[in-house]
């Protein structure tokens, strides 16, 4: 008689969330150190195994351009030798972070003499849906493992290949130093059933993220039945007072735009004070021309167009929304620093403004206007960012409330449990 297994009348991805929910079980309870070997083993073996990485990629990055995919997409989807040597550091950078599970964030003594403790836990499975970065592979997977989670990544189609390579190098290391090599999954298959299928895996998956554009974000959202941390778009402002530093805005300016192009932090529209726009535009729309970048323009910006060498255009009101994620932004002159947080609150997305300002008040009034997971004060918005808050690799941004809010490091991975300790005790 054929014994069936328990997983032989279950899809692919149910089979693959039952595993993991065994995985995370296991994981758990480990001690930092444990964990902290298999990332070590992970940043090495990702080292090794470069090549087998960079030609996995090559194959998905000859389909994108195939397809006519636009270069910031390819961009995002491009693994090197020297970004595989980036993420290595990053997964070693976690290693050094401190182990939040276990951690006790609130505890006392009731009257009565009971004990009681607060202390983080693991979320338990983890899935994460994401777009055409095969960078979230590793980063998602190194910080789950850190913090005791099993994670379920699903990758874009378009980097199936660089992401099966990468999930291969990341189980190999996992399992050889001792832990479940189910900890680390991809999700299997390439349509979109599989990620209706995780989305509807409720009892499973703990929880959903989400990584990629709206589209997306929302997609996921609206239609999972397991709860999800939303990660938001990046239409992210960058606001020039009447009493800033010219020079200071200028470098700003270009850093958050055009440092890189492809990525949720960078800027997506300007709005200079109408103070200070005679002296400061004419440089702006220079230095944005030297950058390469497209300036969509209202018609007050377009007054100090003429004997530029920007690329102007006419703005739509589809601009002032729209996340580029190209060397295009779009700009505005406003009336007044009210004017500009008026704009902000109608077009953000919720992720990060930055003012460029001398004056305290001016700052401090913007900071406490302006409702978004980070506000800048004369810095780039290119620092939202898990691993330049310190964080190590970052999950995501959450531009959501509840639960975690900004870049989400370790301690947003996990939840609490309170442990009672008493002595006999029974309630009267």
């Amino acid at each position: 008689m054929t014994t069936l297994s328990p997983y032989d009348a279950m899809s692919p991805v149910i089979e693959a969330a039952y595993r993991a929910k065994a995985a995370a079980a296991d994981l758990g309870p480990l001690p930092r150190a444990a964990k902290d070997d298999a990332l070590l083993a992970i940043a090495d073996a990702l080292e090794v195994r470069t090549a087998e990485i960079v030609e996995a990629n090559a194959e998905d990055v000859a389909r994108a351009r195939e397809a006519g995919t636009s270069e910031s997409v390819v961009d995002r989807l491009t693994l090197t030798p020297e970004r595989i040597r980036a993420i290595a550091s990053d997964v070693r950078d976690v290693v050094a972070l401190p182990d939040p599970v276990g951690e006790v964030v609130r505890g006392n003594t009731l009257p009565n003499g009971i004990d009681l403790r607060q202390v983080r836990v693991p979320l338990g499975v983890v899935g994460i849906i994401y777009e055409a970065r095969p960078n979230v592979t590793v980063d998602a997977a190194a910080l789950c493992l850190k913090s005791g989670n099993a994670v379920l990544l699903r990758g874009s189609a378009s980097a199936y290949a660089s992401n099966a390579a990468l999930v291969r190098v990341l189980r190999d290391a996992v399992g050889g130093s001792g832990l479940p090599a189910d900890a680390i999954q991809l999700v299997p298959g390439e349509s979109r059933d599989s990620v209706r299928e995780l989305m509807r895996a409720r009892g499973l998956v703990d929880v959903l993220i989400p990584r990629g554009g709206a589209s997306l974000i929302q997609t996921v959202v609206t239609e999972s039945t397991v709860p999800v941390i939303e990660t938001g778009t990046g239409n992210c402002h960058v606001y020039v007072d009447a009493q800033a530093d010219l020079d200071t805005a200028i470098e700003i300016l270009i850093n958050s735009k055009a440092q890189r192009v492809s990525v949720c932090n960078a800027a997506e529209t300007l709005l200079v004070h109408q103070d200070i726009a005679p002296e400061f535009l004419p440089r702006a729309l220079d230095a944005l021309a030297e950058a390469g970048v497209t300036v969509h323009a209202d018609e007050r910006v377009m007054a100090y167009a003429k004997g530029s060498k920007a690329t102007v255009v006419e703005a739509t009101a589809e601009d002032w929304e729209t996340e580029y994620l190209s060397y295009d932004i779009a700009a505005a002159v406003v009336d007044s620093l009210d004017k500009a947080v008026e704009h902000i609150r109608l077009w953000t997305s919720g992720h990060t403004e930055a003012i460029v300002t001398t004056s305290q008040q001016a700052a401090r009034r913007f900071t406490q206007l302006v409702d978004s997971t980070t506000v800048a004060v004369n810095a780039s918005t290119r620092f939202t960012d898990g691993g330049q808050f310190g964080f190590g690799a970052e999950i995501g941004i959450s531009t959501q409330k509840l639960h975690a809010r900004g870049p989400m490091g370790l301690p947003e991975l996990t939840s609490t449990k309170y442990i009672v300790t008493g002595d006999g005790h029974i309630r009267k």
